[in-house]
């Protein structure tokens, strides 16, 4: 739309109205009187603007001459306009995160409410009244004892203080840098920082010839709140469903999780060290942090008994079950561990030897390991058929009373009478 069209509309309904010159005077007369602004007090200490650059410093690659564009970020306190800038690799949370507290540690204190944009490190769903902030960024937030508050979307003059800054940023720093090459952000940071001490100390005409310097240390920094002894860690979080093997995924490494909670959905929260699972808030999970690209970490607590009880497979409780049913029992486990080499057979075979003696009786099972012993046996599978067939309740051949000897008569005539 331009002016020129709305006057042809204008004539085409008012032919005798106002001429060009007229109508356009009127219109910006009108114009002045709407989108008018509200001046913004801003208390001292109260709040810190978050903002990059949409002009871009530069660095480039020392082996292949290659310009590799880098972001510009920027933060200004409320009341002195007291500015720090950076150059970060990109705008993603932890560029995000690591800016800020370096913004934190320049200010030399904490401001009570952080105003960034909504991009998307800051801000998870834009919204006029309540959005939702980004988990990393509100744990960083609550570290230094700030709130987050975003500029309302498409609102810029929410965070004017910053949008100036920004300004002021591309003016004097970009525009100085444009003529010196940089091959590291080491490098570069290095200088921009020059520049930013410079560009604060630098007298404010309209101030008077008073400096950011001058106003941040007459009435902003004695406001600010002092910062955290301990360093903030910051935690990434992630939405996870741990499947029928009641693991979850977090970073190409399974973690798992009590299994009565498989197929729940759950949030993880991690950094380099620990790893969190969070069940409707509730921490359900907590395990050190594993960079083995698809291994796997598992807390024997969370297994089911009868996974728990194979993952263990101890063969202490193999024995103690087998001495309390007897010696013969003793024996024979003993006699099956010596016949198998490896651990996952020599479980196997002694909890089937210990399942027959749960099933059929501590007393039917020693005499059964008793026999089994006599003919050397070395496996649970004898002593299973013996029991399956009651074989262990018949008497054995071998434990048969001996025959008493023949009576010795005069009138028989025994073996001997036939050889004559």
């Amino acid at each position: 739309m331009t002016l020129e069209l709305l006057h042809l509309e204008y004539i085409e309904e008012h032919p005798s109205g106002l001429q060009y010159t007229a109508f356009t005077e009127r219109y910006r007369a009108w114009k002045k009187r709407h989108g008018l602004t509200m001046r913004q007090s801003q208390k001292a200490g109260e709040k810190m603007y978050i903002d990059f650059s949409g002009k871009k410093p530069q660095l480039v690659d020392r082996n292949t001459g290659e310009v590799i564009e880098v972001e510009l970020f920027v933060a200004a306190l409320g009341a002195s306009s007291y500015t720090y800038v950076e150059a970060t690799r990109t705008q993603a949370i932890a560029d995000w995160v690591l800016a800020h507290d370096h913004a934190v540690a320049y200010f030399g204190g904490v401001a009570e409410v952080w105003v960034p944009d909504c991009l998307k490190s800051a801000v998870t769903r834009a919204d006029r009244y309540e959005p939702d902030i980004q988990r990393t960024y509100l744990d960083q937030a609550r570290h230094y004892g700030a709130i987050v508050i975003p500029a309302r979307p498409r609102k810029p003059r929410d965070k004017g203080k910053v949008e100036v800054a920004v300004q002021v940023a591309q003016r004097w720093i970009l525009a100085r840098l444009r003529h010196e090459t940089f091959f590291t952000l080491e490098e570069l940071n290095a200088r921009i920082r020059e520049l930013c001490d410079s560009l604060n100390a630098r007298p404010r005409k309209q101030l008077g010839g008073v400096s950011r310097c001058d106003l941040y240390e007459r009435i902003e920094r004695p406001a600010l709140k002092p910062v955290p002894t301990t360093s903030f860690v910051p935690r990434s979080w992630k939405k996870v469903r741990p499947n029928s093997d009641y693991h979850v995924q977090v970073e190409h490494h399974w973690y798992s999780v009590p299994h009565a909670l498989a197929h729940e959905e759950m949030e993880a929260c991690f950094n380099g060290s620990t790893v969190e699972i969070l069940h409707y808030n509730n921490r359900v999970a907590s395990h050190p942090r594993s960079h083995v690209m698809y291994g796997h970490t598992t807390d024997p607590e969370h297994r089911p008994p009868n996974h728990k009880a194979w993952a263990e497979r101890d063969p202490g409780g193999l024995v103690e079950w087998a001495e309390k049913t007897g010696p013969n029992a003793a024996a024979m486990m003993q006699r099956i561990f010596e016949s198998n080499t490896h651990r996952d057979q020599t479980w196997r075979s002694g909890r089937a030897l210990m399942r027959m003696g749960e099933t059929y009786g501590a007393a039917r099972t020693e005499v059964a390991c008793e026999r089994a012993l006599r003919f050397g046996a070395r496996s649970y599978k004898p002593i299973e058929r013996m029991l399956k067939n009651g074989f262990d309740l018949r008497p054995h051949p071998d434990d048969a009373e001996p025959q008493a000897p023949p009576i010795a008569h005069d009138q028989i005539r025994g073996p001997g009478y036939f050889l004559n």
